[in-house]
């Protein structure tokens, strides 16, 4: 135990390793022993594992004690006397590969705005566009390098016994990295997309399409101008209908603004350029049925961002998104329901929805056994709002509700079930009957209130204590 304590104090990346992964070890059992474990348990569990990853990675990069015969270039760690202009400003490390970062309006060739290439990368892959240094708005991410300091480090570290490799820190890799010949296509089929040929025009959109899919940092390349986006839209924006446009130059158009959608950095951007979400809306309405999935899946990872749940809700895309999943289109039905569920996280949008009759449509899938789980969860979110209890009410849905509840072996399910339930019991009391009837015949809220999850035990003994109220009043009377 004396040893290990040692070790812990001498190797504190260890020590920390350690204690993660007993961390770990516990909430893995948490989730692996408990059907009902939290969404936060898993979230805790993933961040550990990040992690543990970014420490093993670490001590990778860095040497052992006994590999001093193979030094590479990040011996830096050890050069503690090296000059202060040939560490990276970022990493504060001995640079391996230095770059110059264009900043501003031209390049500045000061020692400040060269770094090492692998933590710019970094800085710049998180989606930030201005210098780390000056915080100036950088004109493009195009990354120099700088031959000079590079020279002058090669030279203190041949002065000094020290082997400078030319391997790259192995947490990144040439597929993460945007070159001149990378903008210069990107830029080839913005321009193409604006040709008045219509097999030009689908040649760039299906490059753009598997650019952006495959090549993650091809997407931050949008995010640079605010001319890119319009330009790829530019081919299906001026018709009144998709029917009128290619169904594969449709398809890939709005699939490459998916594929866009996903970077973090570019959701407001994409979002707020004007004819993006009216765009999306008429896809939605009338475009290839792959087209309207993928015009329901963008809407969805763009609104992850409150601002953009607002804009989205406001654009009148709630109806048509609620239209796609009555029609039941099984390639679409899966989108369109995490859009709207999403979306109705805020209160205007639930107050859409109901308007746009979102309880009818899916009460009547949950009827007929369609994605009962996501349909589910939209129905207890959108329980909070009265018009929809009401609506709940008036479509049946406490025979619904019940026999769900008797037929699911998923507790979530039933949990959102007697959620709903309960709220509408709480709303109309008549509706008391239809559950009286069914404790008294299966005795199904009861069942619940034993053994359900912990929430259901709340919701079904509420009921209980209803009926029993209701039922008192009944003989006192």
């Amino acid at each position: 135990m004396a040893k290990s304590g040692v070790v812990a104090e001498s190797d504190p990346t260890a020590a920390r390793a350690a204690r993660l992964k007993k961390e770990l070890q516990r909430l893995v059992k948490s989730i692996v022993d408990d059907d009902d474990c939290s969404i936060q348990t898993i979230d805790q569990a993933k961040e550990a594992l990040c992690v543990l990853k970014d420490l093993k990675l670490r001590k990778r990069s860095s040497p052992s004690p006994s590999s001093t015969s193979s030094l590479s270039f990040k011996l830096h760690k050890s050069t503690s006397t090296c000059p202060e202009e040939f560490r990276c400003p970022l990493s504060k490390e001995l640079m391996g590969d230095p770059v110059i970062l264009a900043s501003g309006q031209k390049f500045f060739l000061s020692i400040m705005q060269t770094y090492d290439r692998p933590f710019i990368q970094r800085w710049l892959k998180a989606g930030n566009r201005t210098c780390p240094q000056t915080q100036q708005v950088l004109s493009h991410t195009l990354l120099t390098p700088n031959d000079l300091i590079r020279q002058m480090i090669e030279q203190w570290c041949k002065n000094h016994g020290v082997e400078l490799s030319n391997q790259v820190h192995c947490l990144y890799n040439e597929e993460s990295m945007i070159t001149v010949a990378d903008r210069d296509h990107f830029l080839s089929l913005l321009e193409k997309m604006s040709s008045s040929s219509l097999s030009e025009q689908k040649a760039a959109a299906k490059q753009l399409r598997l650019s952006t899919k495959k090549i993650p940092s091809f997407r931050s390349l949008f995010g640079e101008t605010s001319e890119s986006i319009p330009k790829i839209l530019k081919p299906i924006s001026g018709s009144d209908s998709f029917n009128n446009i290619h169904p594969d130059l449709q398809e890939d158009v709005i699939t490459t603004l998916l594929n866009i959608s996903i970077l973090d950095s570019n959701k407001k951007l994409v979002a707020e350029t004007p004819m993006v979400i009216p765009l999306l809306v008429k896809a939605l309405k009338s475009g290839t049925i792959e087209t309207r999935s993928n015009a329901a899946a963008t809407l969805f990872t763009l609104s992850a961002l409150d601002s953009n749940k607002e804009l989205i809700g406001k654009s009148g895309a709630l109806k048509p998104l609620i239209d796609l999943l009555e029609e039941g289109h099984p390639l679409a039905m899966k989108d369109a329901a995490s859009a709207i569920f999403t979306l109705c996280v805020i209160h205007e949008n639930k107050a859409r929805a109901v308007r746009d009759g979102a309880v009818s449509v899916i009460l009547k899938k949950i009827s007929s056994r369609v994605r009962v789980d996501e349909l589910l969860t939209i129905l207890a979110l959108l329980s909070n709002h009265q018009k929809a209890v009401q609506d709940m009410a008036d479509a049946g849905a406490v025979a619904s509700l019940l026999s769900i509840m008797r037929e699911s072996t998923c507790e979530r399910n039933k949990e959102n079930c007697v959620a709903i339930l309960q709220t509408i019991c709480m709303y109309d009391r008549t509706k008391l009957k239809e559950v009286k009837e069914e404790e008294i015949k299966n005795r199904t809220i009861s069942e619940l209130a034993l053994n359900g999850t912990s929430r259901a035990k709340r919701k079904a003994s509420g009921i209980l204590e209803r009926l029993n109220r209701v039922v008192n009043i009944t003989h006192t009377a």
